[in-house]
């Protein structure tokens, strides 16, 4: 456990250089409020927190982080995000694939300078679609290798969007 602490403390030292935090694979369950205090002087630009066991981010990220760009919440448990994200206003590109999402969190739609969203490999079911989708940056919205409803796909495809929307082909379930 000591090595972990040393590694994570290690990377907030390094990130407050290149202001890139790469806390990969340190089996965080949340982020230490040590790492808001190392980091309390440094305007970040990428977080990457993928590989952890992260079941939740707390409000206070998007307060004290809140010039990131790239934010990497891939491979953990995660099957929501605060709503406080949506003050995240620089984030263009977040990957949230392979956690525990069953419903797209609404908070995505609502990041300004979003331009790629990966959610691959999660376990969504229902994306809330009929609130407008506000980030007029979105380029891509990658839901592959999920469960999707045959009522949200469909959805989907009618719903006229600006940006690439990845699905996968429709497993025919009839059978």
């Amino acid at each position: 456990m000591a090595h972990l602490v040393v590694r994570v403390i290690e990377r907030c030292e390094n990130a407050n250089e290149s202001a890139h935090l790469d806390l990969s694979s340190c089996e965080l369950m949340q982020i230490p409020d040590a790492v808001y205090h190392l980091m309390r002087n440094t305007e970040l630009i990428t977080c990457n927190l993928s590989g952890n066991v992260l079941k939740s981010v707390s409000p206070k990220f998007s307060q004290k982080f809140s010039t990131i760009t790239d934010l990497n919440l891939s491979h953990n448990k995660l099957s929501r995000l605060p709503e406080e994200f949506a003050s995240l206003s620089a984030l263009t590109k977040l990957n949230i694939s392979n956690n525990s999402f069953i419903v797209l969190p609404q908070v995505v739609f609502k990041l300004q300078s979003l331009a790629s969203l990966d959610a691959q490999n999660n376990a969504i079911l229902e994306i809330d679609t009929d609130e407008a989708i506000t980030s007029d940056n979105l380029a891509l919205v990658d839901l592959r290798n999920n469960p999707l409803s045959r009522n949200c796909r469909r959805k989907l495809q009618n719903f006229k969007t600006p940006f690439l929307l990845e699905i996968s082909k429709d497993v025919d379930d009839d059978w």
